[in-house]
């Protein structure tokens, strides 16, 4: 007598299902700084015209060119905003329901999940340390999930960051108080320290403010001002006279690149 069709039929197509849901990242290997490492992942709706603000000082994303494409990081990734800027791989993982097999999505570190002791870690407080969440704009979590999922395991890792044209610095402050937002920054994408430089002084190191807003005490006006940055991938890059002699608060100005 024949087999059954039917278990013939599973034997033939689960491995195939199994592996598209396994499938490699297209995400280059060679781009990737970490391993892959297990988290969960959560969504909030937002009106791509609201995307402005958020903890790493970026103010409106579609402007500085992240879009929607975007994550706030709970405390344990966060580090007080030095991971701001930086990029992470997400793909959804262990769950054939609501997954979408074979996709991944590259987000940007713009925002903080702030953390809710008034729960439990691993009730209610997703974002509470020592918890790995990342909580997506739907518009991102549907490139990898379905919406229904709710909050549901992922796994992530750091990769390079591919930006269009260079390092942009937007300064502001009054009068010696000189501060700058260093924003579409490629290769690892944070920035963890800043050293700047005018033609009346040396090398100064800048303070963090917050996020990826850096300080000094030092009149500048009418000097051109270098910078030196920093990344956590050990990477050095200096920027000299980016910013004119004849800078204004309130203007962005643009640098070179990180090589990848």
């Amino acid at each position: 007598m024949a087999p059954p069709l039917l278990p013939l039929l599973l034997l033939f197509f689960l491995p195939a299902l199994a592996a598209a849901h396994q499938r490699p990242s297209p995400y280059g290997s060679s781009s990737a700084l970490t391993e892959w490492r297990n988290a969960k992942a959560s969504y909030f709706s937002i009106d791509p015209e609201d995307a402005v603000g958020g903890a790493c000082g970026f103010g409106d994303l579609g402007k500085h060119g992240y879009g929607m494409a975007t994550v706030g990081l709970s405390t344990a990734l966060f580090e007080r905003g030095a991971s701001c800027g930086g990029c992470y791989e997400v793909r959804c993982v262990e769950d054939l329901k609501y997954c979408l097999p074979g996709t991944s999505i590259v987000v940007t570190a713009t925002n903080f999940c702030p953390p809710n002791y008034g729960f439990p870690a691993d009730a209610g407080g997703v974002c509470n340390p020592p918890n790995h969440h990342f909580l997506l704009p739907i518009q991102a979590f549907e490139k990898i999930a379905l919406w229904k999922a709710g909050v549901m395991p992922i796994q992530y890792r750091r990769v390079k960051c591919l930006r269009e044209g260079g390092v942009r610095f937007s300064v502001s402050g009054k009068g010696s108080f000189f501060t700058v937002l260093i924003s579409n920054v490629g290769g690892a994408g944070d920035v963890r320290s800043v050293k700047l430089k005018g033609t009346e002084s040396g090398w100064l190191s800048m303070g963090r403010n917050w996020g990826q807003i850096w300080h000094i005490n030092l009149d500048l006006k009418g000097q051109p001002v270098s910078f030196e940055l920093s990344s956590s991938d050990g990477t050095t890059m200096t920027n000299f006279n980016v910013v004119p002699k004849d800078w204004e608060f309130g203007k962005t100005y643009t640098g070179k690149q990180f090589l990848l």
